[in-house]
């Protein structure tokens, strides 16, 4: 699978996206209008587990730690630097969004936690589409989804869908937080990470070429 150039800059440029994915859906989590279709399945193993919403990050890591050990056995090519990025950090940036939000929200009151999920909404895109920009490698989940897309031979969009469905299906029967943040990330994220990526792709390539 060809990646892009790993470099110090773009290590530095994936674990600040990771950053901003992290604390948008911690937003998310703490708003209360639901998590988005992969935060959904973290908020999910946290509660069968017995864990407190203060434990999502360590739920995200068991979840993220599993999901690395079965891509190895079914999908090894898709294991790179990148995935690692994504895994160490990603636990401790939710816990840093949580802590974001308990000190920047000034009230429970609902407009104050509709503001803060649409802003974990847009901090979840863009820190994606650094992600996607500086083109290291994927997430455990997404190497997942590129795994079912070459077993099936469907094009990764569909897949990718289908596969959001099925994280929401799991993750609510699990006891994570269904709402309206869940089914807008499910459906109408990915144009707004494709107009970040498109306006970030522009200033990544010069920076490459300094």
């Amino acid at each position: 699978m060809k990646q892009g150039k790993i470099t110090g800059i773009s290590i530095l440029a994936a674990a600040f996206g990771i950053l901003l994915v992290g604390t948008g859906a911690a937003f998310n989590n703490c708003a209360g209008f639901g998590n988005d279709s992969i935060g959904i399945v973290y908020d999910g193993i946290r509660s069968i587990s017995g864990m407190n919403q203060a434990q999502l990050g360590m739920a995200s890591n068991v979840v993220n730690l599993s999901l690395l050990v079965l891509l190895f056995f079914i999908g090894r090519r898709y294991v790179s630097i990148g995935t690692f990025v994504y895994l160490l950090p990603y636990g401790f940036c939710l816990d840093a969004g949580r802590f974001l939000y308990r000190h920047l929200a000034w009230s429970d009151g609902t407009a104050v936690r509709i503001l803060f999920s649409v802003i974990g909404c847009l901090l979840l895109c863009l820190g994606v589409a650094v992600y996607i920009t500086v083109d290291i490698g994927v997430d455990p989940f997404t190497g997942i989804v590129l795994v079912i897309r070459d077993r099936l031979n469907k094009e990764y969009r569909y897949v990718k869908i289908g596969f959001d469905i099925a994280m929401i299906v799991l993750g609510t029967v699990l006891g994570g937080k269904l709402g309206l943040v869940t089914i807008i990330t499910a459906f109408a994220v990915g144009p707004v990470i494709q107009f970040f990526s498109g306006l970030l792709k522009k200033y990544w390539l010069k920076t490459e070429e300094k």
